[in-house]
């Protein structure tokens, strides 16, 4: 019996049929179908109604379960009895019915063996249990014949403990009594009928466990039971110490803590600090990240449990993704395919249904039925990034590939490149086929530092390009980031048309005649090198003879950083100038020890400059000649300072929220700043204007504009040398003339919804305080030298707020104090 819709388990059995549901790593049906196969029982009928593909694509005809199984479809419901009765050109012997949505061991050999010898039409199978009111009652003599049947009695009704489990042994000639056609139950329709024609109806007791899996407390609890033995079913798994069971492929990482009883299904992997606590059941290919705390949990196949998140008596639906820090209370059910972003509390009992999404940050305490639960923007800080294989597959890649592609005519170029890492590989791979199927070329530049394939778009004709690369400190996730025909990010109005592409799918795919083609350019390398060295004064930078310790990380940019530098004259020691698949990718750990090596390296080498480059050629940290590694703010500011001094009334582009220190350093020297918003997409726009000389961000690298207004971190270097020698002077002794900065952050979690009543209310403030407000990204206030800078985040509910002043202290102050006010201004 395969047919029910298992109403009372929703959402889980919205978009699959209830014998479904996997118990401990397989679907319920497959549980009964291998305890009709160990007692003999191999020629098996499956009635399904539906979903019946779903059934029929996983079972087929039964064989790699070693039995032979044929399948009967009702057009509409026809009761239990009926739909048997529908079956019944199969059933010409003594045959059996069980439910494929139940648990049970019964022992079906002793059952049909109670059968025979008491020459019964129909023997039913009882089961004594606490509350028999959800069932029905069956009332019997001592010889066990049947007298009664209560089909879900109220208390004063209750004669007995005794309830019907749905599971019967029938002779074929019961099934004349069924009119065709009609629903029929076995229980309250045929079973009372037999009885008043006299037919022997029997009931058999059996001690064995039975579990009807009817709402989601029975359905943990019988993941339960088949952890704790309760129940006879087959685990393919290897049982480890304290009942955990970990099956074929899995990863458990010996720092990871695991307490039985619990299971760990095929090739899911759970990582160092994760926290599988007992009666927890983890699917298939599921990503348990480091930090998570599972606890008397389901999660069902293909799911990721982000780091630092906490999931307890909840249930996780299949390929669903619950982000770092999210929290599943008891009793929570979030279905297939669902999205539940960072630090986001699902309060006790909230239902998502399949394909919903809960936003960063959001507490939900009402289910999530019909609406859609708010919709994630594609594009955020890091262009389209997401965990591989989760976020960010093969399949979505070549989709979103097909929409860029779209947004230009056919035949166009775009230019392609990716890190060293293998997720980035696929994805590019991906991607290109998607460029192709739409009817553009793509001129692959390999592995290449992004700058590179910048510089290539910029400088032939192509139209634009995109860039694969692993995310900053974490291996697991992707970045996706285009760019146009000048090498510059996709401004937002790109960006909106782009989605808009990729979310209604209104995809491009080009005829035969008309898909691109795939190149590979022989010299775009040596391109890029060329116009760098063209864009520096080598002759400056030669007779400077610069001592230089530059460490590449193993990634892209070791590929053109030698080229450049060996160019420069004076002494050049490369570090880790190799690419490396599984070190190009660091983590913040491998980050300190790097620039800690660096640190060692400029003091016992007497370098004037050191710098470590990040794996994709665009960012960079520098260490001075006393050894002192520079943090993001010194860096920035040793540039700006330099720049200024060097070319006396330059224009500097930098963010609204950099230090008011970076205006009087830029003023000192002769030069003017201008101020953009805190994207980078926004800086690289700004440095596009006429007379900047310079842009940059802290922690997002430098712009040298006149060669190509993005970050590179080659040039980067380059053009300090040339700096440092134009102005005659050493890297520590600019940091030390450099003014002090006090400027603190604190990020705000903010509904999405309350966002713009929060900016509102501190504009009516600021209005109210007579103080200076500038509106150029988020609300900028002064309070004399002091200020505040309050900007809602583009793809999280939440607010950023900065504050400069005097010292650490107040401008600590100073952010809790407006930190205070967002908060109060959300309600």
């Amino acid at each position: 019996m395969a047919g029910g819709q298992g109403a009372r388990l929703r959402p889980l059995t919205s978009n699959q049929p209830k014998p479904m549901l996997p118990i401990v790593g397989k679907p319920m049906m497959q549980h009964i179908l291998a305890l009709a196969r160990r007692h003999g029982i191999t020629d098996v009928v499956a009635t399904v109604q539906f979903l019946a593909s779903v059934i029929r694509n996983y079972f087929g005809d039964g064989s790699d379960l070693g039995v032979s199984l044929s399948y009967v479809t009702e057009q509409e419901p026809l009761g239990t009895a009926g739909s048997v009765k529908n079956a019944q050109s199969f059933l010409d012997e003594r045959f059996l019915v069980l439910s494929g949505d139940s648990l049970t061991d019964v022992d079906l050999t002793e059952l049909v063996k109670f059968h025979e010898e008491r020459g019964a039409a129909v023997t039913v199978t009882l089961k004594r249990v606490e509350n028999p009111l959800e069932f029905g009652i069956v009332i019997t003599g001592e010889d066990g014949r049947v007298d009664r049947f209560l089909e879900k009695p109220g208390w004063g009704e209750v004669f007995s403990d005794t309830i019907n489990t749905g599971i019967y042994v029938v002779e074929p000639e019961v099934l004349d009594f069924v009119p065709d056609g009609q629903e029929v139950d076995f229980a309250a329709d045929l079973f009372p009928l037999l009885l008043d024609k006299g037919l022997p109806v029997y009931g058999y007791v059996t001690e064995r466990q039975w579990t009807d899996v009817g709402n989601l407390e029975a359905y943990l609890k019988a993941q339960w039971e088949v952890l704790e033995r309760q129940v006879e079913v087959e685990i393919d798994a290897f049982e480890l110490a304290n009942a955990v069971w970990v099956a074929e492929g899995a990863e458990l990482d010996p720092d990871a803590e695991v307490h039985g009883p619990a299971f760990i299904g095929e090739n899911s992997r759970v990582e160092a600090g994760a926290r599988i606590l007992d009666h927890t059941v983890v699917g298939r290919g599921v990503m348990i990240r480091s930090g998570a705390t599972l606890q008397r949990s389901v999660v069902h196949d293909g799911a990721y449990v982000g780091g630092r998140s906490s999931l307890r008596g909840c249930v996780l639906g299949k390929n669903a993704d619950v982000k770092s820090g999210a929290t599943l209370d008891e009793g929570v059910v979030v279905a297939d395919e669902c999205y539940v972003g960072e630090g986001a509390v699902l309060n006790p009992h909230v239902k998502v249904y399949p394909f919903k999404v809960v936003e960063p940050g959001a507490i939900v305490s009402r289910s999530i039925i019909w609406q859609a639960g708010g919709a994630r923007s594609l594009f955020g800080e890091h262009g389209v990034s997401g965990v591989m294989n989760v976020d960010v597959t093969p399949e979505m890649s070549l989709r979103l590939a097909l929409a860029y592609a779209g947004t230009m005519p056919k035949r166009s170029v775009v230019v392609a490149c990716r890190d060293g890492s293998r997720l980035a590989r696929t994805v590019k791979r991906a991607m290109i086929a998607g460029a192709n199927s739409a009817g553009v070329d793509c001129h692959d530049l390999e592995l290449v530092p992004i700058p590179v394939a910048r510089f290539y778009a910029r400088s032939t004709r192509a139209l634009g390009g995109f860039a694969v690369r692993a995310g900053v400190f974490d291996p697991s996730t992707v970045e996706i980031h285009f760019f146009d025909e000048r090498g510059l990010d996709l401004d937002p109005g790109d960006q909106r048309r782009l989605e808009r592409s990729f979310y209604r799918d209104d995809l491009r795919r080009a005829f035969q005649s008309d898909i691109g083609e795939l190149a590979f350019p022989a010299r775009g390398r040596e391109f890029y090198v060329r116009g760098l060295l063209e864009a520096a004064d080598l002759s400056l930078i030669r007779e400077s003879a610069p001592k230089v310790v530059v460490d590449y990380g193993y990634g892209a940019a070791s590929i053109i950083g030698p080229q450049v530098l060996g160019r420069l004259g004076g002494e050049m020691l490369s570090v880790n100038a190799a690419v490396d698949d599984d070190r190009s990718v660091a983590s913040e750990e491998d980050e300190r020890a790097h620039i800690e090596r660096l640190q060692g390296l400029v003091r016992s080498s007497g370098a004037t400059v050191g710098a470590l480059i990040d794996q994709v050629g665009e960012k960079l940290r520098l260490v001075d000649g006393t050894g002192r590694a520079l943090d993001a703010a010194a860096q920035l500011l040793a540039y700006v300072s330099l720049v200024c001094e060097a070319e006396p009334g330059a224009r500097v582009a930098l963010p609204i929220s950099t230090s008011r220190a970076a205006q009087s350093v830029a003023r000192a020297a002769g030069g003017e700043v201008v101020w953009t918003p805190t994207s980078s997409s926004a800086l690289m726009k700004a440095a596009e204007e006429e007379r900047v000389a310079f842009a940059g961000a802290e922690g997002a690298g430098v712009i040298f504009p006149r060669f190509m207004p993005a970050f590179d971190a080659v040039l980067g270097l380059v053009k300090l040398l040339e700096l440092l020698a134009r102005t005659g002077r050493q890297l520590d002794r600019v940091v030390d003339d450099l003014p002090e900065i006090h400027v603190a952050r604190r990020d705000v979690p903010t509904p999405w919804e309350a966002k713009g009543t929060v900016m509102r209310r501190l504009i009516e403030a600021a209005q109210a305080d007579g103080g200076d407000v500038m509106t150029l990204d988020g609300v900028k206030l002064y309070r004399g030298q002091d200020w505040v800078l309050v900007v809602p985040h583009a793809e999280e509910p939440l607010v950023r707020v900065w504050a400069e002043a005097g010292s650490d202290a107040e401008a600590e102050e100073l952010v809790e104090e407006f930190a205070t006010m967002v908060s109060e201004s959300k309600s």
